[in-house]
């Protein structure tokens, strides 16, 4: 039970202030220095903000998934099987604005969303599904401890 790494992923228009996205993606990966922005042009010229938090290590990883709270959590596992794939990757998105305000709710098709995945560590002889479910009830653990 357990994760290999967490990815988060946003992007901001030229326009918005990158630093606020920046901090709300620090804060669910639980470490500024895992934050780096890339300024870049979009298709038709604008500017554009790729902000990316991510970190690699097991502990961190799954804290950062309680971060997400105990009732975003409970619709992860329930929703477990549509959300992890044939690599044992679990896909999560949350709403973009909820999150700019500290909230964390989970996005529905179509919204504006901050797109996050994370690396299920599966070995030999288990099966992804229940190691994903086994490790989000870990996550809920941590998230009740925690108060979140």
């Amino acid at each position: 039970m357990g994760l290999h790494h967490f990815t988060w992923r946003a992007t901001a228009s030229g326009l918005a202030d990158e630093t606020v996205v920046a901090d709300a993606l620090a804060w669910l990966i639980g470490d500024h220095e895992a934050v780096e922005i890339e300024r870049t042009t979009s298709y038709h010229g604008s500017t554009i903000h790729m902000i990316e938090a991510k970190t690699s290590r097991k502990g961190p990883a799954l804290r950062c998934l309680a971060r997400l709270g105990k009732d975003a959590l409970q619709t992860l596992l329930e929703e477990a099987e549509q959300r992890l794939d044939e690599s044992n990757t679990l896909h999560v998105r949350v709403q973009f604005n909820a999150l700019m305000n500290g909230e964390v709710v989970l996005a529905q098709a179509g919204e504006e969303s901050v797109k996050g995945h994370t690396k299920v560590q599966v070995f030999p002889g288990q099966e992804g599904l229940s190691e994903a479910r086994s490790t989000i009830e870990a996550a809920i653990a941590i998230a009740s401890e925690e108060g979140q």
